[in-house]
C-alpha cells in the first residue's frame, strides 16, 4: 500500500448490511465525492449488480458467511493503491471492524453494527428483528427476504408507513441467513467469524454510531461493543443519534448521519495519516 498524495483524500469504501443492496450507498458516495473523496461501494460476494437482479437470482448468496464476506472485501482492498477508510452499516459495520483490526483500513466507521463476539446483551427487539431468519434452522443455508411488515419493525420503526414501504420496495434484497446464525452463536463458538480483536489490535481510529431507537441493533448492543474496546489504547469514539432507527443510513435523514461521519473524519485527518504508515 502507498500513502495518499496531498492532492486527494483517502479513498472510502462503503459496506452494506444484511437485506440492503449496495446501491443504497449512492447518495453517500455522491456527497463524499463532492468533498474530494474517491469512493466505492462493492456488494457482498453473490450480490447482483442491481436490486432487481439480486431479487431475481439470490442464490449466489446462499451460505455466504461472515468469513467469506471479510475475505471478499480484503481482496478488493489488496488491489487498491491506498488503504481506505471503511464505513459499514449493520453487518457491514461488523465487517468494517474486522478489516480495521486486521490492518486493511486506516480508519473505520461502524453504524448500528451487528454485535461482535463478546457482546452478551440480547434485547427483545433484536431477537424479534432476527426471528424471520433464526426462526427456521434451514435458513442457515439459504437466503431470506423481509416482508414490508418485517422491514417496518426492523428498519422503519421511526418512519412513516409510506417511507418505510418505499424503502422496502426500492432497496431491499434477500439476504443470506448464515451470518445471523454465526453471530447468534458467537459466544459459544471457539473460532467464531464474528470475533474481532477489540483488546490488542493496533489500528487506526474507529467510530461507532448508534441510532437510539434501533430495533435490529439496539443501543444497548452498541454500548456493549464500545465497552469491549475500553482496554484498547487505539482510538475508539462513540456517538449516539437520537430518535433514529436502523434505517438511519437510507431514510430521508441520512445526510445528518453522513455529516457526523464527515466531521469525524476531518477531525481525525492527522491520525489517519499516521495509520497509513502502519
Amino acid at each position: 500500500m502507498t500513502e495518499p498524495t496531498a492532492e486527494h483524500a483517502f479513498p472510502v469504501m462503503f459496506i452494506h448490511g444484511l437485506w440492503i443492496h449496495a446501491s443504497a450507498w449512492t447518495p453517500w458516495q455522491e456527497l463524499f465525492e463532492s468533498r474530494g473523496y474517491q469512493t466505492s461501494a462493492p456488494g457482498w460476494p453473490g450480490d447482483g449488480d442491481t436490486v432487481q437482479a439480486t431479487r431475481d437470482d439470490p442464490h449466489g448468496l446462499d451460505e455466504v458467511g461472515i468469513e467469506a464476506i471479510c475475505r471478499h472485501y480484503a481482496g478488493l482492498i489488496d488491489a487498491m493503491e491506498v488503504k481506505p477508510i471503511v464505513i459499514g452499516h449493520s453487518f457491514g459495520g461488523l465487517i468494517a471492524q474486522e478489516l480495521l483490526a486486521n490492518g486493511y483500513a486506516v480508519a473505520g466507521v461502524a453504524i448500528d453494527p451487528a454485535p461482535i463476539k463478546g457482546v452478551k446483551v440480547l434485547p427483545f427487539a433484536q431477537l424479534r428483528s432476527a426471528f424471520p431468519v433464526l426462526g427456521n434452522p434451514a435458513n442457515r443455508k439459504r437466503t431470506v427476504a423481509l416482508t414490508a411488515e418485517q422491514f417496518r419493525y426492523s428498519f422503519g420503526n421511526t418512519l412513516s408507513q409510506e417511507e418505510s414501504d418505499a424503502l422496502h420496495e426500492q432497496l431491499t434484497i434477500p439476504g443470506p441467513g448464515r451470518p445471523l446464525f454465526e453471530d447468534a452463536t458467537a459466544l459459544f463458538t471457539k473460532d467464531s467469524p464474528a470475533a474481532v480483536d477489540s483488546h490488542h489490535a493496533v489500528r487506526g481510529p474507529l467510530l461507532l454510531i448508534s441510532g437510539t431507537e434501533d430495533h435490529t441493533v439496539p443501543r444497548k448492543v452498541t454500548d456493549a461493543v464500545f465497552k469491549l474496546y475500553a482496554d484498547n489504547p487505539s482510538q475508539t469514539d462513540y456517538q449516539q443519534i437520537e430518535g433514529r432507527g436502523h434505517s438511519l443510513t437510507i431514510d430521508a435523514g441520512w445526510p445528518d448521519v453522513a455529516t457526523v461521519v464527515l466531521d469525524w473524519m476531518a477531525a481525525n485527518e492527522p491520525a489517519l495519516a499516521g495509520a497509513a504508515d502502519s
